[in-house]
């Protein structure tokens, strides 16, 4: 018998939750993750600024006087300080509103060189204690102090260190806060869906966020499907088998 036949008797054996029938505890899980979803994709589109405002400030101090001349009469906002500091938020606000992001699509960076040899139960261990002990508490941690952090840069009124750079400096901050807290939920979210992995029915099957089920395992990388070549519809072929019976068709069609 083939692997793929084994493979779909394998899974034809389990239930697979509906959103119907998903019990609370993943349903709780999946609200979790469209919440960090949200944010992420909103996070993700700063990528824009961040290259336009790049660009647009390597231009302008490329030209020299033409710069100037913007500054001058126009607006202080062409200064590049001032478009260097928007570059560093708009950085900022990208990589930590896509932290919790990258984590419940398994997109994160990991050093797997252990825990991809390992069995599935065991792989389970391995993220629930780290989130219950190390992840989850450490950024709790973090987002005390980033709040601190915020909350003392608003009392104070805190201005760029330059004096052309930009002003209300806990804007940006709250941001890390925002971000922090984030990653905090994808935390949770995950910690949810492992927990009920390993303490509940075993005949059941729902979708994974950061780890793959036994029998879909080599079937991701990095939280995103494997291409099997083998498998995969050679695309080359295919134009060219239509265009031949494109050229068929023509020349019959010219022939009657």
């Amino acid at each position: 018998m083939s692997n793929t036949s084994t493979n779909d008797t394998a899974t034809a054996e389990f239930h697979h939750y509906t959103d119907d029938d998903m019990p609370m505890m993943l349903q709780l899980c999946e609200k979790l993750r469209k919440f960090v979803d949200v944010f992420g994709r909103f996070g993700s589109w700063f990528i824009m600024p961040l290259v336009l405002i790049t660009i647009f400030d390597l231009g302008l101090r490329k030209t020299g006087e033409f710069q100037l001349f913007l500054v001058e009469n126009v607006s202080g906002i062409f200064g590049s300080t001032l478009l260097q500091e928007l570059e560093w938020h708009s950085h900022t606000v990208l990589f930590t509103l896509v932290l919790g992001y990258g984590y419940i699509w398994n997109t994160h960076v990991r050093v797997d060189l252990v825990r991809e040899n390992l069995a599935f139960s065991k792989k389970l261990w391995c993220e629930w204690v780290g989130l219950t002990f190390f992840f989850i508490p450490y950024l709790c941690i973090l987002l005390y102090f980033a709040t601190i952090y915020a909350y003392d840069s608003f009392m104070i009124g805190e201005i760029s260190s330059s004096m052309v750079g930009l002003t209300h400096r806990w804007i940006i901050k709250s941001f890390l806060v925002a971000g922090i807290f984030v990653a905090i939920v994808a935390g949770l979210s995950v910690w949810l869906q492992i927990t009920y992995a390993m303490f509940g029915p075993k005949n059941v099957r729902f979708p994974m966020m950061t780890v793959e089920w036994p029998e879909q395992e080599g079937g991701m990388v990095e939280g995103k499907e494997r291409l099997d070549y083998s498998k995969t519809e050679d695309v080359l072929k295919k134009r060219a088998a239509e265009v031949k019976a494109r050229v068929e068709a023509e020349k019959l069609a010219k022939n009657k």
